[in-house]
């Protein structure tokens, strides 16, 4: 059973840094391609960034050198350290993982999901 747990989340003003993680087990974070997903008020849920089974990442253009995605090999954590963060930024996070999306940053390639943390950048 894939279980995933999102933390880290929080307010910020903008040009702050924030550092979101996911706890997920052995097998997932060893075996599956992660990612971190995103969704606005009334947008749709968008990919941010994804690290497959071998380290290979994947970012979103709107976040290329201000988000980073990362893993703990100690921990079984997937992180996304995410600085310079602007008030577009504001949604909830989602962590996600499968064991090979087609599309790394498509939500409907993702069958298992987190429960979500909220961030929220002010101006």
């Amino acid at each position: 059973q894939v279980h995933l747990v999102e933390s880290g989340g929080g307010s910020v003003q903008a040009g702050g840094s924030l550092t979101l993680s996911c706890a997920a087990g052995m097998h997932v974070y060893n075996n599956y391609c992660m990612a971190w997903f995103r969704q606005g008020p009334g947008k749709e849920r968008e990919g941010v960034a994804a690290i497959d089974s071998d380290g290979v990442t994947n970012y979103a253009e709107s976040v290329k050198g201000r988000f980073a995605i990362s893993k703990d090999n100690a921990n079984y954590t997937l992180y996304l350290q995410m600085n310079s963060l602007k008030p577009e930024d504001t949604a909830m996070y989602y962590c996600a993982a499968d064991p090979q999306p087609y599309d790394t940053l498509t939500s409907r390639h993702f069958g298992y999901w987190g429960q979500g943390t909220q961030v929220t950048v002010s101006s």
